[in-house]
């Protein structure tokens, strides 16, 4: 257990590191204790998978009922089909009605809505232990024993949100005129290949769809319950990705089956530039509220606007075990926020119903304070993923061949390594609750490595750092003490790129790494810029370093895009991950290390549980062998993990599973979460 008690003077010199305000500062002057045993036992609701156990009768919201009543709605019976999926709820039957407030910080925030709301609308999900997989959109699911064939067989009688069937026609649909069409979508998702080998989609019958792949794939059930390219068109829609798509609503804004030049008027007319641009608008789930969808609550005011808001979804397939249909919830508010700080002073003023995104840990000790008072209790939930923040190069940049070298060196990014303080780091952003590490998952992470790889690189040892930069020849100083450029550029400056209100101060974090790093003569500069911006610039391949949560790690095989170069627009090298995604026909072949990390990578799809193993430890071995990103402090409940929610909502875990590619807290089927006054 770690425990630290805060006193006066170290709290207020914490206030002052991480910029909070005097009202902050004065409420964290008084001693307030800080340990693991805040963390509550982890739990979470159960799909009901026993047909016998199944409601026979079943109730709506009033809402609902209402409009059942004018007949502009059909019954919930009908509404329903032969198969909803049936959830037994953590702590008790709920109640209809109420608006669930949580804040964002604008329209980059998708990855909020993303993960507290869309369900998800995977075919498959995990439970609430994050490593058990369930039904979902799918009733069930089989994989061949060769592992290349995976079939899934849909709810009868499952309809889109404008009361449209769900059918194997919207899979083919989004396989042959959507994924296969290269104007569309240039660059292939991993999550639908084995070894570079692509999948392709079958329908067996109305309710039956066959993925197979050319050769074996016993990963990809796993893949269909993430939040990768296979995971659903709420979160993957908008880059053509997602394995489903709502073809009735969609073939109008396609050139197979209307005029390309009255989609390029039509775009033209609608402030597009092409009809691509308007089709991937009109198929993105936080901007366009006509487009249909499965999630329990569909789109009413777009995320590019102060309130981003949603409403129950009448054909929501998900059930209590009493015959209710979920959510319990009517609506779902996001109120814009200006910055971090603003989402903070509102959750301790009690102005959220449940808020976890952007809470930072470093206010546990005010949130605690003023639990009372905001009529609400903190929960933390700590992530599995080795760091919380990590110092990601992006080792495909070529804007400026010095910088470029000196990042594709790995004895240089070992010296950046040892020469950051995690202690300290951990002390003053994470009040001593993390734990200094590597990128490597948790120990008890199938694929984790050896604990021998927990602290590789992963000290702080600025004398050795400092010897391993001379020795590399970066010798020569300016005045100050900085380091000089081997082309005569005069001071080598590196640049940090991190997004502003996302999740954690990480620009305040990176300003203490910069202090650091003067000790052993680089100068950092920070640059915070707004999500979409910066991925802009991502994309671009224009960023140095990148500083962001490692998150992911737990699960790298289904959301490895985080930390690995899988995909184009990937923060750890975009070129590297064009190369990647497109099995070497674009972007930059990788320096040999991380080539075979992604053959590796590739590999596990074919090998069985058994012979995935070794060759999965190889991977993150020569990951943290080679500083692929340098870890800081993880195992915490720093990013999204300090969970703030009202008194009077039910079936509220004491713990969730925290990760990205379970979309916590979709993961505790937040479709059963209630008000009860």
């Amino acid at each position: 257990m770690v425990e630290i008690r805060l006193g006066r003077r170290h709290l207020f010199a914490l206030a002052g590191a991480v910029g909070l305000n005097a009202r902050i500062a004065t409420a964290l002057a008084q001693d307030t204790t800080v340990n693991r045993t805040l963390i509550g036992k982890l739990e979470g609701p159960e799909v009901v998978l026993d047909p016998a156990k199944w409601p026979k009768q079943f109730q709506e919201a009033p809402m609902l009922a209402k409009r059942v009543a004018a007949g502009s709605l059909p019954r919930v019976a009908e509404r329903l089909g032969s198969d909803p999926l049936i959830i037994e709820p953590l702590h008790e039957i709920g109640r209809y009605g109420g608006t669930w407030r949580q804040g964002f910080t604008g329209p980059g925030d998708v990855w909020n809505a993303w993960r507290a709301v869309t369900g998800p609308d995977s075919l498959l999900a995990w439970d609430w232990t994050g490593n058990r997989l369930t039904p979902n959109m799918a009733r069930g699911w089989s994989t061949s024993a060769d592992g290349k064939v995976t079939t899934v067989e849909l709810r009868r009688g499952m309809r889109w949100s404008d009361g449209h069937p769900f059918t194997a026609d919207d899979f083919v649909f989004w396989f042959e005129d959507i994924y296969s069409n290269d104007d569309l979508v240039p660059v292939k998702t991993v999550a639908f290949q084995s070894n570079g080998e692509r999948g392709r989609v079958e329908k067996v019958d109305d309710y039956t769809v066959r993925f197979v792949f050319p050769v074996a794939n016993y990963l990809f059930a796993g893949l269909l319950a993430g939040s990768g390219g296979v995971g659903g068109p709420a979160m993957q829609g908008r880059s053509g990705y997602g394995l489903y798509a709502p073809a009735h609503y969609l073939k109008q804004f396609l050139p197979k089956y209307v005029a390309e030049d009255r989609l390029n008027a039509l775009a033209k007319e609608q402030g597009f530039p092409t009809w691509k641009r308007m089709f991937f608008t009109r198929n993105d789930w936080a901007l366009n509220p006509d487009l249909p969808g499965l999630t329990p609550w569909i789109l009413k005011t777009p995320i590019n606007r102060p309130i981003f808001s949603l409403e129950r979804n009448p054909y929501s397939i998900w059930v209590d075990r009493a015959g209710n249909q979920l959510p319990y919830i009517d609506n779902v508010q996001f109120t814009l926020a200006e910055d971090l700080e603003v989402i903070n002073l509102r959750a301790i003023a009690g102005q959220y119903d449940w808020q976890a995104r952007h809470l930072q840990l470093a206010k546990l000790p005010v949130f605690l304070q003023n639990q009372a008072a905001g009529g609400y209790k903190v929960y933390l939930d700590p992530g599995s993923h080795g760091t919380d923040m990590m110092v990601a190069f992006n080792h495909s940049y070529d804007k400026d061949p010095e910088i470029a070298k000196w990042m594709g060196n790995v004895e240089f990014r070992r010296a950046l390594a040892l020469g950051i303080d995690r202690d300290e780091m951990n002390q003053i952003f994470w009040l001593g609750i993390g734990e200094p590490r590597s990128l490597v998952p948790s120990d008890d992470n199938p694929y984790h490595p050896g604990t021998e790889y927990n602290r590789r690189w992963a000290t702080f040892e600025p004398d050795r750092a400092n010897a391993m930069l001379d020795k590399l020849g970066l010798t020569r100083k300016d005045r100050d003490g900085f380091r000089l450029r081997t082309d005569g550029g005069g001071r080598l400056r590196l640049e940090m790129m991190v997004y502003a209100g996302s999740g954690m101060p990480y620009a305040q974090i990176s300003e203490l790494i910069r202090s650091h790093w003067r000790d052993i003569g680089i100068d950092l500069q920070v640059n915070e810029v707004e999500r979409s911006l910066g991925e802009s610039r991502v994309s671009a391949n224009e960023h140095q370093l990148y500083g962001f949560v490692g998150d992911g790690s737990d699960h790298i095989f289904s959301f490895p895009n985080t930390v690995l170069p899988m995909y184009a627009g990937a923060a750890t090298g975009p070129e590297w991950g064009k190369w990647a995604a497109s099995n070497g026909t674009q972007g930059r072949r990788p320096a040999p290390w991380m080539v075979q990390v992604i053959e590796n990578f590739k590999r596990c799809f074919m090998l069985n549980d058994a012979e995935r193993l070794p060759v999965a430890k190889e991977m993150w071995a020569l990951l943290i062998d080679n500083v692929h990103v340098i870890g800081t402090v993880g195992l915490s409940p720093a990013f999204m993990g300090v969970r703030v929610v009202k008194n009077n909502m039910g079936n509220v875990p004491a713990r969730q599973y925290s990760s990205p590619d379970v979309r916590t807290p979709s993961i505790s089927k937040v479709m059963t979460v209630y008000f009860k006054s």
